[in-house]
């Protein structure tokens, strides 16, 4: 895969798209709407992904690529799935499935239990904890996305801890193996909490960034496209193009480091706070 073009410049073969959808259903909760992808429009992405020549792959081939120089194909892609809504199990595995993509679930283990109290998440139609290795079984790699799906960076140490070993620890109980990647909740992050990700025995973590990935990102904040009900397939096809987004790695602007001192404030006086 050709890393620069002739002026030093990342070129288009270079720059990976890494999606992030959450559900994929009709009638989302409005809390999650924004976010929501209706099925009938997922089929056009995916068909519009495939027609671009990308070759889907799991983030597991991703983290080999940038850690160990693991070969990718020419034009690779990766979707990815936060939360574990009820459709992912069902219509929108078989919908990849059916086309041959592989993909990345990042599950929030606390929202999975029958009564989905034990997480910050509003309620919503969630998949069960134990539908996880269904999803293996679909071709899908499964990742953690903490208990709480709570705002990391503000975290104390031991709430931090928590948050990234018991979810991977619940998720391992169920798959019967080691679970090497993890999601941020909304991406949110910082040095601190990528050590401690790495501490807690993931090989990888996801951040959102808005961003493409590229051959040179950060195994511990992999950059994101995160799909809104807004988007068209227009915006797809741009981003497999290698355009309409910058290029990760890049360090956090200042509005952003400002952002995590209000929320670490914030959550300082009010406890932890809902990522989303």
């Amino acid at each position: 895969m050709s890393a620069r073009g002739p002026e030093g410049r990342a070129t288009g073969a270079s720059r990976i798209p890494v999606l992030l959808y959450h559900a994929v259903m009709d009638d989302p909760p409005e809390w999650i709407a924004e976010f929501t992808v209706a099925p009938r429009a997922f089929a056009v992405q995916l068909d519009a992904i495939r027609a671009c020549g990308r070759t889907p792959v799991p983030v597991g081939a991703l983290v080999a690529h940038l850690a160990e120089g693991e070969p990718l194909p020419d034009r690779p892609v990766v979707l990815t799935f936060d939360d574990g809504f009820a459709d992912l199990p069902g219509p929108t595995a078989d919908a990849l499935a059916g086309r041959s993509m592989p993909a990345t679930a990042y599950l929030t283990t606390g929202a999975l239990g029958r009564s989905g109290g034990g997480s910050l998440l509003p309620p919503g139609p969630m998949m069960r904890l134990e539908q996880a290795p269904l999803l293996e079984q679909y071709g899908m790699e499964v990742g953690g996305h903490t208990v709480t799906h709570a705002q990391l960076d503000t975290l104390p140490a031991a709430a931090l801890r928590s948050e990234l070993v018991d979810s991977k620890k619940a998720l391992e109980d169920v798959l019967g193996h080691e679970v090497a990647h993890l999601a941020y909740p909304h991406g949110y992050n910082s040095a601190r909490v990528r050590r401690a990700a790495r501490a807690a025995g993931y090989e990888s973590a996801v951040a959102v960034r808005h961003a493409l990935s590229s051959g040179r990102d950060e195994p511990y904040r992999i950059a994101r496209l995160i799909l809104r009900r807004s988007h068209t397939v227009r915006d797809v096809e741009r981003w497999m193009a290698g355009e309409g987004a910058r290029v990760a790695p890049f360090p956090d602007s200042p509005p952003t480091v400002g952002w995590r001192w209000y929320r670490r404030a914030r959550a300082a006086a009010r406890g932890p706070v809902f990522a989303g």
